[in-house]
């Protein structure tokens, strides 16, 4: 059976050039919590989304 993925919040930001780096270390620090965390670009902003894998 595949693992589903839950949406649990999304918050926009002001365009950071580096906000891929805080998405990489909170998916290595916190994937044993059964968390990862997703960003994509809309208009001049960065969208970060938290997600709860569910089995």
């Amino acid at each position: 059976m595949k693992d589903k993925l839950q949406l649990i919040a999304t918050k926009e930001f002001k365009e950071y050039d580096e906000m891929y780096k805080i998405v990489d270390f909170l998916n290595k620090n916190l994937s044993d919590l059964n968390l990862i965390f997703g960003m994509h670009e809309k208009n001049n902003s960065h969208v970060v989304s938290i997600y709860k894998e569910e089995s």
